[in-house]
């Protein structure tokens, strides 16, 4: 009985590894994507299109990252853009500003992502990572 217990429990804890991992950290990028979405916006600004990504997204070594990003319309430039979200920004990885030229994210070095939409003229994205060791273990981030 205490076998098939402790096998039961094994199967569960190897599942929870499978499945319940990534999905947390897909959770925890569309927290960042969501953050970014319901920020108010600049005047003379829509949003176009948003995504929120997670896995080794750029630089070397194994780790887990979140990114996560809105493509927008504006009649503003990029350093009255810059100016709107500096007061918003708590650290150095939030509210980042790019131009955007096409659909595809030039912000991202390890894999291909894009806009599904090319319509906007700036990129505003911010980074995360987990703070917890065991969301690392996610295949993505090696």
């Amino acid at each position: 009985m205490k076998k098939r217990i402790l096998g039961v429990f094994l199967v569960l804890v190897i599942l929870i590894g499978i499945f319940g991992i990534p999905i947390t950290n897909n959770i925890l990028a569309k927290n960042i994507e969501s953050k970014l979405k319901n920020t108010a916006l600049p005047p003379k600004t829509k949003i176009v299109d948003s995504i929120s990504i997670a896995g080794k997204l750029v630089g070397n070594g194994n780790g887990m990252q979140y990114f996560g990003a809105i493509l927008v319309q504006t009649e503003l430039s990029q350093e009255e853009l810059e100016e709107y979200y500096k007061a918003k920004r708590e650290n150095e990885w939030e509210y980042l500003i790019q131009k955007q030229n096409s659909n595809k994210i030039e912000v991202i070095e390890l894999g291909k992502y894009s806009f599904k939409k090319k319509e906007g003229n700036y990129i505003i994205y911010s980074w995360g990572s987990p703070k917890n060791d065991v969301l690392n273990l996610d295949i993505r981030g090696h």
